[in-house]
């Protein structure tokens, strides 16, 4: 009896601690909910991105000097000063090409995870949160993206657009896939494809049925909604994409972890974005004139210091409403934070900084450059201040590295409390192991024999 009594009293105290703590981030989400309506700056975004002319903010750095394409290599100590201007402008744009690819994201994810919280009640909040964020987003991608066409236009002209490289580059990849016998995807296929996952996915959440997306739900009769770029484009094919669309969907743990994967994309925008911020402040104390895309990111961060805080939110509370995570629901957990960890942040690019990939993925668009109008080079002159770049140790590197070990600081900070991931992914094991610049040189090396063969 008394054991009986000590474990029923043990039982009480947990369940009005746990009370206690979803009260508390319910009311937190409450906060985020209205602060990011009451200081929402889609508006002033949008019409940044409308007005913007590139003549008028071509003199001036739009970030740090260091945030800029090639900083710290021997080619940008050796480039003018209005190339020097150009690559920051280049660096911004790329930056958030990549930050429109991973809203793009947002905007899918948030619709459907929010189709799961819908379907467990009581997070009426959160998921109107969930659906303000995708109305900010569409916003801010129409912005990067009017912003980053005019820049290129004006810098590197319309060829920059196109999808070639070199006329030998495509000819090599088409008769190389010519001599692959590629399976072709039809549209039956592709049916069996969803099918398959549908009833897999369906079979490993089975105990969630009454949870199931409603947003899934209502696509159910259409192929399964993914994403290209951004996170999708570094984790997984198109094809694992859709599997993990649906396990996202399927159940209330999955769908809070979702936040978790959403987590690295904020932090790693966080990174480069707060230099862009504090850049704009000291302009705005100087009373200087601050250029159209400084004070996009300026404005962007503070829209998205909300979204940052409720994928924080979602990742490391809310997920503990709800039963605990099933031994495969651990394992597909881990494999996405793996996954995250190998396509994002297992690298260092020598060229990019704030960016922590290899730069095998960066060489045809730096080949790209340095043949454009801007630099005006042969292809073997190209070649030549690539491999200088890449494969030899300068100050870009180093200052990399330096953002690198904050990131890397911040990320087990905020992985290590999730105590269903491995040690692996708890400890961003990977990611520690890609800040070697040793490392990322003979990875370049590599990768650059190979590239300099295909356009010789």
């Amino acid at each position: 009896m008394i054991a009986i009594a000590a474990e029923t009293t043990s039982k009480n105290k947990l369940s009005k601690s746990s009370t206690e703590n979803k009260k508390k981030h319910f009311q937190q989400i409450g906060r985020i909910y209205q602060n990011n309506i009451d200081s929402d700056f889609t508006e002033k975004i949008e019409a940044l991105g409308k007005n913007f002319d590139y003549s008028s903010n071509s003199n001036e750095y739009w970030g740090d000097p260091e945030l800029s394409t090639l900083y710290g290599t021997p080619l940008y100590n050796e480039a003018s000063h209005s190339q020097k201007l150009a690559l920051n402008h280049l660096y911004w744009v790329g930056q958030y090409q990549h930050t429109a690819a991973a809203e793009s994201n947002t905007m899918l994810y948030n619709q459907v995870t929010s189709g799961v919280f819908v379907k467990v009640g009581g997070y009426e909040t959160l998921c109107k949160e969930l659906d303000f964020e995708t109305q900010q987003e569409r916003f801010h991608i129409g912005t990067f993206q009017k912003i980053g066409y005019r820049t290129k236009l004006a810098l590197l002209g319309k060829e920059s657009f196109g999808n070639s490289l070199h006329k030998k580059l495509d000819n090599q990849n088409k008769n190389l896939l010519s001599r692959i016998n590629l399976p072709k995807t039809t549209a039956s296929w592709e049916s069996l494809q969803d099918y398959t996952y549908r009833a897999i996915s369906k079979l490993m959440h089975r105990q969630n049925v009454d949870y199931y997306s409603q947003y899934l739900e209502e696509n159910a009769n259409s192929s399964i909604p993914t994403a290209t770029g951004g996170l999708a484009g570094v984790t997984a094919s198109l094809s694992a994409f859709k599997f993990l669309t649906l396990n996202w969907g399927s159940s209330p743990f999955m769908a809070a972890q979702y936040y978790s994967a959403r987590m690295i994309a904020n932090m790693s925008l966080k990174t480069y974005e707060y230099r862009f911020f504090k850049r704009f402040k000291e302009l705005e104390r100087k009373d200087e004139f601050i250029p159209a895309p400084l004070e996009v990111s300026y404005y962007h961060l503070l829209d998205e210091a909300f979204h940052t805080t409720m994928s924080s939110v979602i990742s490391q509370d809310v997920y503990k409403d709800f039963a605990k995570p099933t031994a495969y629901e651990k394992m597909l957990s881990n494999f996405i934070i793996y996954r995250l960890q190998t396509g994002l942040l297992s690298g260092l690019s020598a060229a990019l900084p704030a960016t922590f990939r290899d730069d095998a993925h960066f060489m045809v668009s730096f080949y790209r450059l340095l043949t454009s109008r801007l630099f005006g080079m042969s292809s073997q002159d190209a070649l030549h201040w690539m491999e200088k770049a890449l494969c030899q140790e300068h100050d870009g590197f180093h200052v990399n590295l330096k953002y690198h070990q904050m990131l890397l600081c911040d990320m087990r900070k905020f992985f290590g409390r999730l105590e269903y991931l491995a040690p692996v992914n708890r400890e961003m094991r990977l990611m520690a192991k890609g800040g070697s610049i040793e490392r990322a040189i003979q990875r370049n090396k590599s990768a650059f024999a190979g590239f300099a063969k295909a356009v010789a």
